[in-house]
């Protein structure tokens, strides 16, 4: 017999625009069970657990917590009734200590100042309760990807939670962190807690959770034990179709050399280069993979390659061009597209238009624009449209605001702005990240594409089963260096990766230089 944590009734979710995000959903999740709630990007899950953190209030509909009514209000109230959530963006201040970021709001008083001797005593105490201890005295800048998420799972347990919500935990974190993540939150199951698990995954999802339940369109579309289903049926039940991940690519026939990299050196604020002497080369025809533990410089070498970021030595050339700090249109206008990491900062401009985002870099274009400055409104409309119908972005028409869309749908607007203009060189950093299974096939398939079309791809990504699909060389970095280089993808798998990514393994250096040109 069941018994319920929590239990979301009819929720309807109707914003003034008309939207409707949520259909009378129903969502209920057991005490004591790990739950994954699934579906392609837009399909109202990000509002459903907005509704239940208290972020959003429904139109209509009922919330139990325990069997009782709830009504949450705020994130207050849901932290008051036990329920505590973990953005996929960590919100941490990197200059405090473990136990500063565990108290923060929260501080109790010794007399004129904050009992911080009592506070650490509590975090130590509770990480090893949970086996996830960290050192209370440790500074947050110090600490590897994965104990940064424990220590937001360590935030929410102290103030009590017992029903957690885990927005896409595993997308920073290499096969061995995600595998102490699951044995800890296995153990956090097995004392009674109730987890949510958020995630596109399917493989992280069979191996962690005991059901699922798939919203697609702002509706359930049914709630399953894992062990009843296979892999092909929840996709197909996620995005209505079947879904091929596993991407099929001819022999890579590698040109000239469109991309070199030269003993570059990017400086910090220690002693301790970000880039330290990086070298490697980039053919067309070849997508050149790039895999790393997030902050050991692999934003520091997207951003000297594209302009946007400065290098102290070494040289980066671009087919005949030397890139330079700031020369953004004359590195775009020589052929080189970028798909940025963050696509809301960097990828849009969130308050335009998807028909504007979509021309943002073609004002120069005749096509869309005459010598004395007059639009060529039915031409960028009919390309808006036709970019709309090939990259298969969801939405009402070229005209409605960019940020209305779901995560997907953005990146799909910022693929079909980079790619339409015929690029020699695309940056792909985190292509796929945060999106849902349909939207990463047709990503994937992009990429593959223009290598065949003879593009130079560097793709920059946390998920390792994609660096290994696509690649066909593949770079590993760590410490703002290179400890691996692959020519050949065969018999290489995640933990191998791994162990080079964690500093554990090293090639020899000569190798390295020999592979990576």
């Amino acid at each position: 017999m069941s018994n319920p944590a929590l239990s979301m009734k009819n929720i309807t979710k109707v914003y003034p625009n008309g939207v409707v995000a949520n259909r009378d959903i129903t969502f209920e999740v057991n005490t004591g069970e790990i739950h994954a709630l699934s579906g392609e990007n837009g399909a109202g899950k990000t509002t459903l657990m907005k509704i239940l953190f208290g972020e959003e209030k429904p139109t209509s509909g009922s919330i139990q917590i325990g069997g009782k009514e709830a009504d949450i209000k705020n994130p207050q109230d849901a932290l008051r009734m036990g329920i505590g959530m973990v953005h996929q963006h960590f919100m941490l201040v990197p200059s405090l200590t473990v136990t500063e970021n565990v108290i923060l709001g929260i501080e109790k008083r010794k007399g004129l100042g904050i009992d911080y001797k009592s506070a650490e005593e509590l975090v130590g105490e509770m990480g090893r309760k949970y086996n996830m201890y960290l050192d209370p005295r440790a500074k947050v800048k110090d600490l590897s990807v994965g104990q940064k998420q424990k220590l937001e799972i360590l935030k929410i347990l102290i103030r009590g939670a017992k029903i957690l919500i885990l927005d896409e935990p595993t997308a920073v974190l290499t096969p061995q962190e995600t595998g102490e993540l699951f044995s800890e939150l296995k153990n956090l199951r097995s004392q009674g807690f109730t987890i949510i698990f958020i995630s596109h995954k399917l493989d992280e999802i069979r191996e962690l959770c005991d059901r699922i339940t798939i919203i697609r369109h702002g509706e359930t579309k049914g709630v399953f034990t894992l062990d009843d289903i296979t892999d092909e049926k929840l996709s197909q039940r996620m995005i209505g179709r079947d879904v091929q991940l596993t991407i099929d690519k001819p022999e890579c026939k590698r040109g000239e050399t469109i991309l070199s990299v030269k003993e570059v050196t990017v400086s910090g604020d220690g002693e301790k280069p970000l880039l330290d002497k990086i070298s490697f080369s980039l053919h067309s025809g070849e997508i050149l993979g790039i895999a790393g533990v997030e902050g050991n410089g692999q934003s520091q070498l997207v951003d000297a390659i594209t302009g946007m970021g400065p290098y102290d030595g070494g040289e980066i050339r671009f087919c005949d061009l030397i890139i330079k700090q700031g020369e953004i249109r004359k590195i775009r206008q020589s052929g080189m597209g970028y798909i940025p990491e963050d696509r809301m900062t960097l990828g849009i401009s969130p308050s335009l238009s998807v028909t504007e985002n979509m021309i943002a870099d073609k004002i120069n274009e005749s096509r869309f624009f005459s010598r004395a400055g007059i639009v060529k409104s039915k031409d960028i409309d009919d390309f808006s449209k036709k970019m709309i119908g090939d990259y298969a972005i969801l939405c009402q028409n070229g005209e409605v605001e960019i940020s209305s869309l779901s995560g997907g749908n953005i990146q799909k607007v910022v693929l079909a702005r980079e790619l339409s203009s015929s690029p020699k060189l695309i940056i792909a950093n985190q292509p796929t990240r945060g999106v849902d299974v349909g939207a990463t096939e047709f990503i994937r398939r992009k990429l593959v594409s223009l290598r065949e079309e003879g593009c130079a791809v560097l793709l920059v990504s946390s998920d390792l089963n994609e660096l290994i699909g696509l690649s066909d060389r593949l770079l590993v970095m760590y410490g703002g260096k290179f400890s691996a280089c692959f020519k050949s993808l065969s018999g290489v798998d995640g933990q191998i990766l791994g162990r080079y990514m964690l500093g554990l393994d090293h090639q020899d250096e000569s190798e390295i230089s020999r592979s990576a040109m």
